[in-house]
């Protein structure tokens, strides 16, 4: 295996290799997991899973329950607009610090005129992950996935979604930003 393999640890949960915990990801999230492993050795033993009591995935009320902090946790929403009738989605993953610049930034990356979150029930449909899980692993290949820069900083963790409520996934914030597909843009999350 290449690079480091220690395995990413945050707070007071029990961190586990994810792809040995396959219960606690949601199909497509598991897929792209496996999938990406063939392809990046350092998945196998940098991508973290534990799990959670569902009534606390938010991500204030877990940092706060499970001594986590704030600057790691990736939240990701899910945005949609239409351009000459072609609709376009992307995925917006930024510190929780931050939020998704959706009327200014990721407008302009979609080139689209208006751009909103996409419904819930849609988002939950489209991906196959449940809402307040959903994660940019695992979405489908129509998808962009954009990922704040912010998260190539040596030493940065990303603590996401993993497709149910029930568990969340942790990985460096590199190699997030080495997900296949991501692009890395700058300023995607502004300031609260």
């Amino acid at each position: 295996m290449s690079g480091n393999t220690t395995l990413p640890t945050l707070g007071d949960l029990a961190w586990v290799p994810a792809l040995e915990h396959p219960e606690l990801l949601a199909e497509p999230v598991l897929a792209a997991l496996t999938a990406w492993a063939g392809a990046d050795p350092r998945v196998v033993g940098q991508v973290a899973v534990t799990e959670i009591d569902p009534e606390h995935a938010d991500t204030a009320t877990l940092n706060e329950l499970h001594g986590l902090p704030p600057e790691a946790s990736a939240n990701c929403v899910l945005v949609a607009g239409k351009r000459a009738e072609e609709e376009r989605i992307a995925a917006c993953v930024v510190p929780a610090s931050t939020f998704a610049d959706v009327n200014k930034r990721v407008r302009k990356l979609l080139d689209v005129r208006k751009a909103s979150f996409l419904p819930t029930e849609r988002a939950v449909a489209d991906s196959g992950m449940e809402y307040g899980g959903i994660t940019p692993v695992g979405l489908p290949e129509d998808y962009r996935v954009l990922v704040d820069s912010r998260f190539t900083q040596d030493g940065t963790m990303a603590l996401m979604g993993s497709g149910v409520r029930r568990s969340k996934l942790l990985m460096p914030g590199p190699l997030l930003c080495a997900l296949p597909g991501a692009e890395v843009i700058e300023e995607l999350g502004v300031s609260r």
